[in-house]
């Protein structure tokens, strides 16, 4: 990476972090909902483990570590979309590929801000959880960072497909950047494995990385192992769709200059 490049990938980077500068709602909205859903979903775990036993207390840390798991995926994806969407709502995205900046480099920018908005969004959550049911997600050790990474990845390829689709609909697909990742929830085995889901839906479920990394999560509260082949198959998973996804975003995007959308999406 050239030094022109990390100028103007950091440049494109300090006008969105100069919006939280002196912006509380902004910074609270970050942390708010995986703090709510956190605090939900430790409750509703609290409760049946207080009913089960020492099998209730396995469960309840795979069930809090699963939500707090998908958010990052959640996070990482609204993160990617929404910093992009805030150049479309300014009418922006003209002014930015009148510049210099490449189309990599602005993925590199939203990317990077979506690292940093996960990071303020979900560590708060992981600490409240401490706090208020003792539960340590880092008790698993390192692999915890693999799983991170592997949802990580997915919640920015997904983001990925959802520009696409902004710059050939416009303003009509902007409600996927909310939605899209929720409706992969069912497939993904958050809250329960695989097995639980009927045979078509099973199908779907294996093409997810996500449901790879939620198996080895139980896999590793159970066992206490692990569980390289599941965190090796979604990594397989996370390049595939990445290549996939990558070139119907170049496919678009060329599209999208070709036809002036560039100039003409906003609100």
């Amino acid at each position: 990476m050239t030094n022109g490049a990390v100028r103007r990938i950091w440049g494109l980077m300090y006008r969105h972090l100069m919006l939280y500068k002196r912006s509380w709602p902004r910074l609270l909205e970050l942390a708010y909902w995986p703090t709510l859903t956190m605090c939900i979903w430790g409750l509703t775990a609290r409760f049946f483990a207080a009913r089960t036993g020492s099998a209730g207390t396995v469960a309840f840390g795979m069930l809090l570590g699963g939500v707090l798991l998908w958010e990052i995926a959640l996070r990482s994806q609204m993160g990617m979309a929404i910093s992009f969407l805030e150049e479309v709502w300014s009418r922006n995205l003209g002014h930015v590929f009148v510049s210099p900046l490449r189309p990599w480099e602005l993925l590199a920018t939203l990317m990077s801000l979506s690292v940093l908005r996960t990071a303020a969004g979900v560590l708060p959550a992981v600490a409240l959880a401490w706090a208020l049911y003792a539960f340590n997600l880092f008790s698993l050790g390192p692999v915890v960072a693999l799983f991170a990474a592997n949802l990580m990845l997915m919640g920015w390829w997904v983001s990925l497909g959802v520009i696409s689709l902004i710059l050939r609909h416009g303003a009509g697909a902007e409600a996927l950047a909310w939605s899209v990742l929720f409706a992969l929830t069912p497939f993904s085995a958050v809250y329960y494995p695989v097995s639980v889901l009927p045979g078509w839906a099973q199908t779907v479920a294996w093409l997810l990385p996500s449901s790879h990394v939620f198996e080895g999560l139980r896999a590793a509260f159970v066992d206490g192992g692990v569980p390289y082949s599941q965190i090796v198959v979604a990594a397989a998973l996370n390049g595939v769709w990445f290549v996939v996804v990558g070139a119907l975003f170049l496919r678009e995007f060329r599209a999208a200059r070709e036809r002036g959308n560039l100039l003409l999406i906003g609100e």
